[in-house]
């Protein structure tokens, strides 16, 4: 704890508070970390590799568990207009703030497959860690869904399952759009709480970072379940479509993977590139 205290005080000490705005603002004394590597098989070697796999399938089996058992909840609750989306948004938010604050410093606290494949794109993790934390997060979500339906088999089905799909009077098009933006405000936001320049000037952030991406999952939440139910999480959309098995989990289910991963794509461009300007930092 006296370690964790100096490096604090230090810290504060060593980036003042009083700081030009701008590019300027930024620390001459901050270095970027190098890229993660492609592909790093000394890993498979390691039992911090496997403990944040087995991280991420507990967080998402935790998710999933909660979550579908709350969407079941406000629907059956004979006011469902007033509480359907505020429920669930609290829900899902609140859910990845825990998860992500007792995670992180294990695997990240990724939790969802386009927050990982953003931070692959920006080489924050190598392709082998990122391959198998989506197996591990699409595996939880299929257990924490499976146990909902084994607990309550009969309320699963007549409820819907947590499955995504398409609301009545939207389009495909306005789904994947939603799922696009959604997701892009989620990994944009994962990029700005997590980013490791923030961190080395503002001691607090690593300790605040699970709730700007809790807000911003509550708010995507509260804009998007009338049109979707809000996906925005590819292995959250498997595990319920998985488990609840009916075609209307399957017609749309392609939209909650295209659009995250797209949404997630064009939130790791522009953080890396306009927000950071990485590429176009001096290599001297």
């Amino acid at each position: 704890m006296e370690g964790k205290e100096e490096d604090v005080r230090l810290g504060a000490n060593k980036y003042s508070e009083r700081q030009p705005l701008g590019t300027s603002a930024q620390s001459k004394d901050y270095k970027e970390p190098p890229p993660a590597p492609l592909f790093e098989p000394g890993e498979l070697q390691s039992w911090s590799f496997w403990r944040a796999g087995i991280a991420e399938f507990m967080a998402t089996f935790l998710f999933l568990y909660i979550t579908v058992l709350t969407v079941m909840g406000v629907k059956r609750s004979p006011n469902m207009c007033a509480s359907v989306i505020q429920g669930p948004s609290w829900a899902f938010g609140g859910m990845i703030f825990a998860l992500v604050y007792c995670t992180a410093g294990i695997s990240g606290g990724h939790i969802n497959p386009a927050v990982t494949f953003g931070l692959l794109l920006a080489r924050k993790l190598s392709l082998t860690r990122a391959v198998f934390y989506m197996v591990m997060q699409c595996l939880g979500a299929i257990c924490g869904a499976g146990v909902v339906k084994g607990f309550q088999p009969t309320p699963y089905d007549v409820l819907g399952g947590g499955a995504n799909k398409v609301n009545h009077g939207y389009s495909k098009g306005d789904g994947l759009g939603a799922e696009i933006v959604g997701t892009f405000v989620l990994v944009y936001t994962v990029f700005s709480a997590t980013d490791a320049k923030r961190s080395a000037r503002d001691s607090h952030v690593p300790i605040l970072a699970p709730l700007p991406i809790e807000f911003a999952v509550f708010l995507v939440h509260l804009a998007t379940i009338p049109i979707t139910g809000t996906g925005i999480n590819p292995a959250r959309s498997l595990g319920a479509a998985i488990i609840y098995n009916k075609e209307r989990s399957w017609n749309d289910h392609w939209i909650f993977w295209v659009g995250p991963f797209i949404g997630a794509a064009l939130a790791a461009v522009y953080h890396q590139i306009v927000i950071r300007a990485i590429p176009f930092k001096s290599k001297g």
